[in-house]
């Protein structure tokens, strides 16, 4: 579930006003900051540099261009001299791609005893920049503008959260979601236009009766299974009674049958995410517990009860977590995860009141802080065997959950910043509860994020992640148009629900 290396386009604009030696200059520059950027361990995507753009002509065919390359998933674009804005209208009305407004200069201070009007005319990126951006503002062009020195490290954090984003994009023009069943029946949140999905993301929902699903769990065989086995044993601490001579061995191959089949199934339709409802497994003897959180592991999105849009937006976060490739602060472990989740119950203490986020099964280890145990236990709920599942506790950290909902004449992205703690003392180990969970504390409290997330219409299924940030889902809204609110430490509580109504005028 890896995604596809593919590139960034960076193009620089100017004029033929300063001749052709100062032109040399600027396509010398634009190479030696392209290295820069490709040379930077934050960058992972590889950026190729475009000839410099001199006329309308130019500019419209290299976007043209870039809109039909596949490989390419948006562009970058600088000012080194004046590009005077009329040469990029026609270009600019046909882009298609994301892009990154870099406002930086190839010099880092003004050489203050020998600067003249050579040098003025040649590094005029803050005169430039203006230009370039009064034409976006007046098409309406969505871009992401970073300003700064071009090797300073935190302007090159900034372009790879930028890049992910775009891949991100890239990602759900390309998504598949598989929705098995229908919605979890009387269910508002979960519910929402496919068509609008559609039109807005352009990710593809499809729909499958459960029989396609068990007749792919009918065709799973034994080396299926005994594969599904060995790969367990190498990523899980398998409780006894799960292990070959133990006394639920059984229930654990028939969760690796449910796998099996329905990761053939995703394979063989070139889906990236996909959704159950526990209320139509007919013909299903467990849950798909430890099925849905190993295959979200593999970079799967998922939502439970049918809730699609989960499904996709998890995917399209797991893509930015990936792409960015942020290191969690787990002592140096692997990067941090994304996974479905839930606010499933709260602890009042005043301003220390925290929430305990789970799911009945399906919470991807990908966020896991330590072992992860595959154990079995009875679930109470859906009128299955009792199903094989995977738990573990979440590491103290930043965190936020991000949730999509449809609000009939368009989609609002609500996204709450969170800080995970350690579990009280009394806690223990959670001992009785058989679930993977994370506890965190809400920003910029309990009381305030709650009435926010629920004036906004937040749901109660999210997106939980410890590597993207609330500035890259901004970002990713931006570029479709979308209706975002961000619920963190500086929020109060009248000024977000003035928010709320000022985006009512303006979305309607």
């Amino acid at each position: 579930m890896k995604t596809e290396k593919k590139t960034l386009w960076f193009v620089v604009g100017s004029q033929h006003l300063y001749g052709e030696e100062t032109l040399k200059q600027v396509a010398e520059h634009a190479e030696k900051i392209v290295a820069g950027l490709n040379g930077s361990p934050k960058i992972r995507r590889d950026v190729v540099l475009k000839p410099v753009v001199t006329t309308s002509d130019q500019i419209y065919r290299t976007i043209i261009e870039a809109g039909a390359d596949q490989g390419c998933i948006g562009i970058i674009t600088w000012m080194h001299t004046f590009s005077p804005a009329k040469m990029w209208i026609k270009g600019l009305k046909n882009l298609t791609k994301p892009m990154l407004h870099l406002h930086t200069q190839y010099n880092r201070e003004i050489p203050w005893d020998r600067i003249d009007m050579d040098f003025m005319n040649l590094n005029q990126s803050a005169h430039g920049g203006r230009e370039f951006g009064y034409i976006n503002t007046r098409l309406g062009v969505s871009r992401k503008v970073v300003t700064g020195y071009w090797q300073d490290e935190n302007v090159q954090q900034q372009v790879a959260d930028w890049i992910s984003v775009a891949e991100a994009v890239d990602e759900s023009r390309n998504m598949k979601v598989a929705r098995f069943g229908d919605n979890m029946r009387d269910v508002a949140v979960t519910e929402g236009n496919k068509v609008s999905s559609q039109i807005d993301f352009e990710y593809e929902v499809h729909g499958y009766g459960i029989g396609d699903l068990t007749a792919s769990i009918d065709n799973v065989t034994e080396d299926d299974i005994s594969a599904k086995v060995d790969e367990y044993n190498e990523r899980y601490v398998m409780s006894d009674e799960l292990k070959s001579s133990g006394a639920a061995y059984a229930s654990l191959t028939e969760a690796l049958k449910i796998e099996a089949g329905l990761e053939n199934f995703l394979v063989a339709g070139g889906f990236k995410a996909f959704t159950t409802t526990f209320e139509n497994l007919y013909g299903m003897k467990q849950l798909p517990g430890t099925a849905v959180q190993n295959l979200m592991a593999k970079g799967y999105g998922f939502g439970a009860e049918g809730d699609w849009k989960t499904a996709a937006l998890l995917r399209t976060m797991k893509v930015m977590g990936e792409a960015k490739g942020q290191a969690s602060d787990r002592n140096g472990a692997a990067p941090a995860g994304t996974s479905f989740m839930e606010d499933y119950t709260y602890h009042f203490d005043g301003e220390n009141s925290l929430v305990l986020g789970a799911h009945m099964l399906e919470v991807c280890p990908s966020i896991a802080g330590g072992d992860v145990r595959a154990e079995v236990h009875p679930l109470g709920i859906g009128g299955k065997e009792d199903p094989v599942r995977l738990v573990f506790d979440v590491p103290a950290g930043r965190a936020l959950n991000a949730t999509m909902i449809d609000l009939g004449s368009r989609f609002r992205l609500v996204v709450n910043e969170l800080e995970v703690v350690e579990p009280p003392a009394a806690a223990g180990t959670f001992g009785k509860l058989p679930v993977a969970r994370a506890l965190w504390k809400p920003m910029p409290n309990l009381e305030t994020s709650a009435n926010a997330w629920i004036y906004a219409g937040g749901a109660h299924h999210s997106v939980f992640s410890q590597s993207v940030t609330s500035d890259q889902l901004r970002t990713y809204a931006d570029i479709y148009g979308v209706e975002v609110v961000v619920i963190d430490k500086d929020t109060k509580l009248t000024n977000f629900r003035n928010e709320l109504r000022w985006n009512e005028a303006y979305y309607r």
